[in-house]
């Protein structure tokens, strides 16, 4: 009965500790997000500049901002390996989710010849959306690892 009983506690904290991690996630992701969403929709819908240079400009505010959101807090459990391999790692991750939204939003302007605001919008959240799956998982695995229990 014993062993039962410990075990309920223990599930409960980790189970507590996964809804709290996402969550943290989920809140940086979102600040992130509307970030990204509103510089977009400035510069493109409002102050004439391209789409790719707004999903760029608007990627790359969002991203630092998220940096900082995700090492202090949804990532702050994990193990530390300095700022100076987890911010290049981030940005390098960053980068290439960059480039995939940026090809998201290139693909769709150019190649499906769309030009209006809210159709290319339409295309950066499909971009967003696939790189937030992307970077949660590189994140996880090489910007933030878990710390070595073994040792």
């Amino acid at each position: 009965m014993t062993a039962v009983s410990e075990r309920a506690p223990r599930r409960s904290r980790s189970l507590w500790s996964v809804v709290h991690h996402l969550g943290a996630f989920g809140v940086v992701g979102g600040v992130g997000f509307v970030i990204e969403i509103g510089l977009f929709q400035l510069f493109y819908g409002h102050l004439g500049s391209g789409a790719v240079v707004a999903k760029a400009v608007a990627t790359i505010v969002a991203m630092t901002v998220a940096f900082f959101g995700h090492r202090h807090w949804s990532f702050a459990h994990r193990a530390r390996t300095g700022f100076r391999r987890e911010y290049p790692m981030f940005l390098a991750i960053n980068g290439l989710t960059l480039l995939l939204g940026l090809g998201i939003v290139a693909f769709a302007r150019y190649g499906l010849d769309l030009t209006s605001a809210w159709a290319l919008q339409g295309a950066n959240l499909v971009s967003i959306a696939l790189g937030t799956v992307v970077r949660y998982l590189m994140y996880r695995r090489w910007v933030f690892p878990a710390a070595d229990t073994a040792g």
